[in-house]
């Protein structure tokens, strides 16, 4: 089992300065690099403070020259949000920049709100097809001399310049959940990452059958690798890990929010949610948080992770966005490094 850290700024309140919250995100970005962890994760999120991540590739490529041993991926480049020929060229340049330590996870997307602003027609529920194409698209470049004639994009012989460091691209990532789509990740040589966000370990179970079932039915095609993405939390005490599981549970309130895309939006900030609206969504509740999510004593989350190993998972990753301060992230952050790491160590 890999550990990775899937990471964003995470800006609640307009009196954060986003420049401290950069040099956070950076500090925590190089104690994993420092303790182990195969791949730091970040995503690309467009107007929204909630996670800033305008351009993960620009952030990769300022955390490959303060890091030495991790890998750096993009956990989501939202497809319909890039042109092919754009995406190809950026994330070449990307991976020679970064001595070929890139790896690319790409998405749909998912907020109504960024489709609203950026989406040029394009809304979330359809987003589907042009990630598909996407992928061909930009492999071909890669390989180049390739003319796209496609729904979506149509353009001339082009190859990609530069071409990318790793021979013949960076490893390519895709978010998915339903069987299409895991079948669409396996026909075109995708590793796979998986979240159940804030449901539980059925749901886990569940993504893992699906997987299963399509290299089953797939028995000549190389089994990818799959990754399965979870908030988590590791407290020393149960005074800490109840204020966790509040916090996360008005991180996920919050999520719902952007999600929905009905609540009030300035400077970039979501109109917080008041405690009785957010005592309301029994799916978020604190209750939900500790039970579902990876939130615990080092003990419990080492036997969830187990669980998770044996269902066949090949990393877990730390989703450490959870609406929490620095010092809280930092201090979860090293206890699972120093107490939960090296139970998985063979």
């Amino acid at each position: 089992m890999k550990f990775s850290l899937f990471v964003h700024m995470e800006r609640l309140d307009i009196k954060q300065h986003q420049k401290q919250l950069y040099d956070e995100y950076l500090q925590l970005c190089k104690l994993a690099d420092a303790s182990g962890f195969s791949t730091i994760w970040t995503g690309e999120h467009h107007g929204m403070n909630f996670t800033i991540a305008p351009n993960p590739l620009l952030n990769l490529v300022d955390i490959s020259n303060h890091t030495q041993n991790v890998r750096l991926g993009t956990s989501t480049l939202v497809a319909p949000f890039w042109h092919p020929i754009k995406l190809a060229g950026e994330v070449a340049m990307a991976d020679i920049i970064m001595d070929g330590r890139l790896e690319i996870g790409i998405a749909r997307g998912a907020y109504s709100y960024e489709y609203d602003r950026i989406g040029e027609g394009v809304n979330a529920w359809d987003a589907g097809g042009k990630l598909r194409e996407m992928i061909p698209a930009i492999k071909g470049l890669w390989k180049g001399d390739y003319a796209h004639q496609g729904k979506y994009w149509s353009f001339p012989e082009t190859t990609c310049s530069p071409k990318p460091l790793q021979n013949p691209h960076p490893p390519l990532w895709l978010a998915v959940r339903d069987p299409d789509s895991f079948k669409f990740a396996l026909n075109n040589g995708c590793n796979i990452q998986v979240t159940p966000l804030w449901l539980g370990d059925e749901e886990v179970q569940l993504l893992m059958d699906r997987f299963t079932e399509v290299c089953k039915e797939n028995p000549t095609v190389a089994r990818p690798k799959i990754m399965v993405l979870r908030h988590t939390f590791v407290g020393e005490n149960e005074s800490q890990i109840e204020q966790a599981s509040k916090d996360l549970s008005s991180f996920y309130c919050h999520f719902g929010a952007w999600f929905k895309n009905e609540r009030p939006v300035s400077q970039g900030i979501i109109e917080p949610l008041s405690e009785q609206e957010m005592s309301k969504i029994e799916m978020y509740s604190p209750e939900n948080m500790r039970r579902n999510n990876i939130v615990g004593t080092p003990e419990e989350v080492i036997k969830r992770i187990k669980s998770y190993e044996q269902m066949g998972y090949d990393e877990y990753s730390y989703w450490i966005d959870n609406s929490m301060s620095y010092e809280e992230k930092r201090r979860s952050l090293k206890l699972f490094i120093d107490a939960v790491m090296p139970a998985f160590t063979e």
